[in-house]
């Protein structure tokens, strides 16, 4: 818009405002004092009417003056402008406090909404897995099919984004206690801090190229058997992922969350973990050497409710070191029995899953009980005396069976007691030396990201 061809000082003649008017088309002037502030408007409508009733067009302009005029200032929100041009104004002058013109504004030129900055967030669930361990492994199903079966719950990571304007890095970690900050991606790669070493490898991965801050916080503490290094990398992928235009799909993300802590930091490990927190929900996984598939379970949901009532998360304290265990586990398959042991388990993960299909929940309890019979000969390092002496004390005080969650060696035990037995469970954890109860309840969304304005109209 080109002021000049709207604004007219009020002693100017009714001649220029019309002349003005023929320049730019809109049918309007505004009128202006020798302040430069808008008194008012004047229409051809107005001039017409005044023209008929005898006046000159020699005479000042102010005397077709509309005080009483419709103007917008600079805060105005476009759902009001839109309101104004719906009431069949032509152009909308913007003013500031002064009453003195800013903009004018016409259905053609009406602004779009100005770009804000803004934060990412993900979130992205922790699993307990109920049959299968041991042949996600790749070097097992590159020969044998394998299978899992897992659940998702509510406990998270959470990971926080916030792109900055320069090439500066800040990643602030609860879980560790810890922050690191570096000028660049690159310089921040070259850093020798171990307890860093997972997040460096999934920036390496993804690359991105833009400076931010990444703030990390989980809801269960690390190693404790729930595959925790899985979903933070889940969680940080889930905040690049909501800025790319070409999204990746939720087979990639888990594939990058695998490469990052497989690939290059060669941490030994199985594949459930990525794709459980990914995909979230109630999942049964087949792994063959040509392609992963995961499988959503349709469960009743009554059964589900049973199931989610009668499960108990029991910590028994300690740290595992899942990457010593599976490289154990690795040499221990080198031997016909233990790739036996694993045979075995997918042929139970797969009962697992046809009782949890037709509601026989007894049935799937007994099976956790052989799972973990199962586990517990892949390696030496799974089990200790503590951990025996729980799972027996567990089985004598109601709990139809269960199974240590993740590679073994600590963590969380998974228990599915009925409800007949429930009190005396509950009496036996709460007395239990160094256990404690774990709530949840199940998450049938996986990982889940979104963006938010760094400020609000």
């Amino acid at each position: 818009m080109i002021f000049k061809y709207f604004t007219i000082r009020e002693n100017q003649s009714i001649k220029e405002a019309l002349k003005a008017i023929e320049k730019n088309h809109k049918g309007i002037v505004l009128i202006e004092n020798n302040k430069k502030q808008i008194i008012g408007v004047a229409t051809d409508g107005d001039i017409r009417r005044k023209i008929i009733k005898g006046i000159s067009i020699d005479r000042n302009i102010i005397e077709c003056c509309n005080r009483n005029f419709i103007f917008a200032d600079i805060e105005s929100p476009r759902e009001d402008l839109l309101k104004m041009f719906d009431n069949s104004l032509r152009i909308i002058p913007v003013l500031n406090k002064q009453m003195k013109l800013v903009d004018i504004l016409s259905s053609e030129n009406l602004p779009l909404p100005v770009e804000q900055d803004f934060f990412v967030q993900a979130v992205a669930p922790v699993r307990v897995s109920f049959g299968g361990g041991g042949s996600d492994l790749t070097h097992y199903f590159s020969n044998n099919d394998g299978a899992v079966i897992n659940y998702t719950i509510s406990l998270y990571s959470h990971a926080l984004l916030i792109p900055s304007k320069d090439s500066s890095i800040e990643i602030y970690s609860r879980d560790l206690n810890k922050s690191i900050k570096s000028k660049s991606l690159d310089k921040m790669l070259i850093k020798k801090d171990q307890d860093f070493s997972l997040i460096f490898a999934l920036l390496r991965t993804i690359s991105p190229d833009f400076g931010f801050k990444l703030y990390l916080n989980s809801d269960f503490r690390m190693g404790s058997g729930l595959g925790g290094s899985a979903v933070i990398c889940a969680a940080i992928l889930g905040c690049f992922n909501e800025i790319r235009k070409d999204k990746w799909d939720k087979y990639e993300l888990s594939e990058l969350a695998y490469q990052a802590e497989r690939i290059y930091l060669s941490i030994a490990g199985g594949w459930q973990d990525q794709y459980a927190s990914v995909f979230g929900g109630f999942n049964f996984i087949e792994f063959k050497k040509s392609q992963n598939l995961i499988h959503s379970l349709k469960i009743n949901k009554k059964d589900i409710l049973e199931l989610e009532s009668n499960l108990f998360l029991v910590d028994v304290g300690g740290m595992h070191h899942s990457s010593n265990i599976h490289d154990d586990q690795k040499n221990e398959m080198q031997s016909e029995l233990v790739n036996k042991l694993v045979n075995e388990n997918v042929k139970l993960c797969y009962e697992i899953r046809d009782h949890l299909l037709r509601g026989r929940l007894n049935q799937f309890a007994k099976c956790l009980d052989q799972a973990w019979l199962l586990k517990r000969q892949f390696s030496k390092k799974i089990s200790n005396k503590n951990i025996d002496n729980i799972y027996s004390s567990a089985k004598k005080n109601g709990a139809l069976g269960g199974k240590l969650l993740g590679a073994g060696g600590g963590g969380y035990f998974l228990f599915y007691v009925p409800p007949i037995n429930r009190h005396k469970f509950l009496n036996f954890v709460e007395n239990g030396r160094n256990i404690s109860l774990q709530k949840f309840k199940f998450e049938d969304e996986g990982l889940q990201s979104w963006t938010t304005r760094t400020s609000y109209k």
